[in-house]
């Protein structure tokens, strides 16, 4: 679109103390090229961007613990992405479905599921945003 909204949202931030920016992708092309647009614009805006997530990164199986690549990082995915564009690559979240079942039950994902490749990975993308932000 216009970005009008990135704009309005930068200018909102500024009266606050935003710390930086986390940019979420996918492994595929087509997020990745959105993603490359908006760290330029953080980057053109004055916005730190803290890092990079790439989200549905694998399909871990909860019951054989075998993963899956269901989108394929035709290019290098987020990691690659992110070296490119000279920004921190934070971590992959693998898809787990029980995340969304827990969203809609209103329950942590953490406490029912606290051994899962998943939240090992946001517990260590939270790590280094806090580091971040020290």
């Amino acid at each position: 679109g216009t970005s009008d909204e990135h704009i309005s949202l930068v200018q909102y931030l500024k009266s606050s103390p935003a710390d930086g920016a986390v940019i979420v992708t996918t492994p595929q092309e087509v997020s990745l090229l959105d993603v490359r647009k908006e760290i330029s614009f953080c980057k053109k805006v004055g916005m730190p961007v803290i890092g990079v997530v790439e989200n549905m990164s694998g399909f871990v199986c909860p019951k054989c613990k075998n993963e899956t690549e269901i989108f394929p990082a035709t290019t290098g995915g987020g990691e690659a992405m992110a070296k490119e564009m000279g920004v921190p690559f934070l971590g992959r979240v693998p898809l787990d479905p029980r995340i969304a079942r827990c969203c809609d039950e209103g329950k942590s994902f953490f406490q029912e599921h606290p051994d899962t490749p998943a939240v090992t990975a946001y517990r260590d993308i939270v790590r280094q945003v806090k580091a971040y932000c020290e």
